[in-house]
């Protein structure tokens, strides 16, 4: 009773009213939309304000395939809202039918996190939007070449004005439009929301128990990554997931060369799991009853795994009861149809 207690308040801390956040919380522009309950509104960049116009802008450049090489691939293919604001795929598909080699993360409540991409390698939304552009696997352009695509588009021209003053295109207008309309994909208002604010009957007894031990550091132990309201560190941990075979994929490692990040991968939110199967940077676990299942014997032993992984213990009621909470976790379904294209 004791940790339920100390886990509710703690939640209760962390969970967020249904208004925005005033500018000078966190330091910078206000967000001028109403958040979803269970949220807080996303902090802004000083030199990125959220508009109207460039959140319209930021959609149509979001789903508009002439941004890739052939005209085959936009941000919405791998992060399609109709899939969760992923592909639903265990890796995603670039131009020319060209695979990659993690699955592609959900845009759902990206505007909180720290850092982008499973290994952290952009420090922002615009830094993430300008990355698959060039990647010669996904969207296979250059950045000046995507510039002038776009450009060279008469119809962009009275977009770009509306968003940032004048027509002018550029990489980081591109990015910035893009970021901007990701930071309204926000998701939350679930049972587990409804539940924090005071309805006791939002979630059934199979949640509860689960909230217990997923925030029981003697059992699940889940909330000492998955925290906050958007249950995510932001920080990297080594599972042991895709670390056998003759090229691993080391994660974070890659970007610092620290010994500490081998194999570390970033934890995900684990909001609206539901729509985003399948699980891991890999996609290599297609339930969430497989994902506890995973955690349930103490992920995948390689020599860096993560000190907080250890077998669990848990009875299959037990693990019932944790995928009910996650799927109590299952909120609002952002959806929205693909705008008319500049001629």
């Amino acid at each position: 009773m004791k940790t339920r207690i100390l886990a509710v308040l703690l939640l209760t801390l962390a969970a967020a009213s249904a208004t925005p956040a005033r500018a000078d919380d966190f330091g910078g522009p206000e967000y001028p939309y109403k958040v979803p309950l269970g949220l807080q509104a996303p902090s802004l960049p000083d030199a990125n304000p959220v508009t109207d116009a460039k959140v319209a802008l930021g959609k149509v450049l979001y789903f508009d395939k002439r941004l890739s090489r052939d005209g085959t691939v936009s941000c919405a293919t791998c992060h399609d809202p109709n899939k969760g604001w992923t592909d639903q795929a265990p890796v995603s598909t670039g131009i020319r039918g060209q695979k990659g080699t993690r699955s592609a993360p959900t845009v759902l409540n990206a505007a909180y996190m720290d850092v982008q991409f499973w290994d952290g390698r952009a420090a922002s939304l615009e830094e993430q939007a300008k990355g698959p552009i060039e990647n010669p696997v996904e969207m296979g352009f250059t950045h000046q070449e995507a510039v002038a695509r776009i450009a060279g588009i008469k119809g962009y021209a009275p977009l770009f004005k509306s968003a940032f003053g004048d027509e002018k295109v550029d990489i980081d207008r591109i990015a910035q439009a893009i970021a901007t309309f990701e930071r309204t994909v926000l998701t939350g208002d679930s049972p587990y929301d409804r539940w924090q604010a005071g309805d006791k009957t939002a979630m059934s007894a199979a949640a509860q128990r689960g909230f217990d031990l997923f925030n029981d550091p003697k059992k699940g132990d889940c909330a000492f990554c998955h925290s906050g309201f958007n249950f995510s560190d932001s920080d990297y941990h080594n599972l042991g997931v895709a670390l056998t075979g003759k090229d691993p994929d080391l994660g974070r490692y890659k970007v610092t060369k620290a010994a500490k990040d081998w194999g570390a991968f970033k934890t995900p939110t684990l909001r609206n799991l539901k729509d985003t199967a399948p699980y891991m940077h890999d996609g290599s676990e297609k339930t969430l009853a497989q994902v506890v299942e995973f955690y349930n014997r103490g992920g995948n032993k390689n020599p860096h795994l993560d000190g907080r992984i250890r077998p669990l213990h848990l009875s299959p009621k037990e693990v019932d009861d944790l995928v009910a909470f996650l799927g109590a976790l299952n909120g609002d379904e952002v959806k929205t149809a693909p705008p008319a294209m500049p001629e």
